[in-house]
């Protein structure tokens, strides 16, 4: 009980906040978000907020609002591309019903030429994750990735879903995972991500460079300047909220930018994950605690 009223209370602190992360609470605000980002030049990808379901019911909810949001995206003329969470749709329940849903999802996205990105959750989904994607992108190829460089196993990761030709978002990663298989140090995490993200982009598939890292940014484009590639052979991601200053640039100079728009009101432990990645995101919340009204 105490447990709980913490947590509602630390949401209703922080709900003033929250609004810089996230698109609304309601897929009707998430939607003017999208089409304020489309006026700016920026591509989008909408995710509706929540994660480790365990009732069927709510998991098929959550499936029915995944099909809604790409059906209302499709006459705004905004981008159809959504990301996922396998454990918003019952991972946690049984696989076996997570990939059927997965597959109605991706079925949806089929007929109107959309685009699924299976966000990567904590380690222990990433077996599962990989597998129900690899498995769905065999039967409909429009579902894509993720994979983070903190993990070791990633460096074999990547291998085997460019050999099947699966698109990849590269993320550093957000959770929190032991030494015996995830790096601890930040250099090694970033030294690992430009590894793989220099053979993503030499890859010939579409992937996408997801970080706010101005270092890594600035070191992929001089990869692709070197390598004579074209500036929409991939693109940059970014989450909305965080370097709104630096995707602008990157947008005037011509890359593509895709902003991560989440909405809803399981915003909780997304935030919380904000939070954590970066000491500015805190700054941000203390810096509005002494600012007048």
């Amino acid at each position: 009980m105490s447990a709980s009223y913490s947590k509602k209370n630390w949401m209703q602190f922080l709900k003033p906040f929250v609004k810089r992360f996230i698109g609304g609470e309601s897929l009707k605000e998430a939607l003017a978000t999208l089409q304020n980002l489309k006026k700016e030049g920026f591509k989008t990808t909408l995710d509706y907020l929540g994660e480790s379901v365990t009732n069927r019911d709510q998991a098929l909810e959550a499936t029915q609002e995944y099909i809604r949001n790409l059906r209302e995206l499709n006459p705004l003329g905004l981008d159809k591309n959504i990301s996922i969470k396998l454990t918003q749709i019952g991972l946690d329940i049984d696989e076996g019903f997570a990939k059927q849903n997965l597959i109605e999802i991706v079925k949806t996205a089929k007929t109107m030429n959309g685009f699924v990105r299976v966000d990567m959750e904590g380690s222990a989904y990433t077996e599962a994750s990989l597998r129900l994607v690899s498995q769905a992108h065999q039967e409909i190829p429009c579902i894509g990735a993720v994979l983070q460089t903190m993990l070791r196993r990633t460096a074999q990761d990547v291998l085997l879903l460019i050999k099947k030709g699966v698109r990849i978002r590269l993320v550093k990663g957000a959770y929190k995972e032991p030494i015996s298989i995830a790096f601890q140090d930040k250099r090694d995490v970033d030294a690992q991500y430009v590894t793989i993200m220099k053979r993503l982009l030499t890859s010939g598939i579409y992937h996408a460079i997801a970080t706010h890292d101005e270092k890594i940014i600035n070191e992929a484009e001089t990869f692709v300047g070197k390598m004579g590639l074209k500036k929409d052979s991939f693109e940059f991601q970014m989450l909305l909220g965080i370097r709104a200053d630096l995707a602008r640039q990157l947008v005037k100079e011509g890359w593509n930018v895709r902003i991560y728009v989440p909405y809803g009101k399981a915003w909780f432990p997304y935030f919380m994950r904000r939070l954590r990645e970066r000491r500015e995101n805190v700054w941000f919340v203390i810096k509005n605690l002494f600012r007048g009204s």
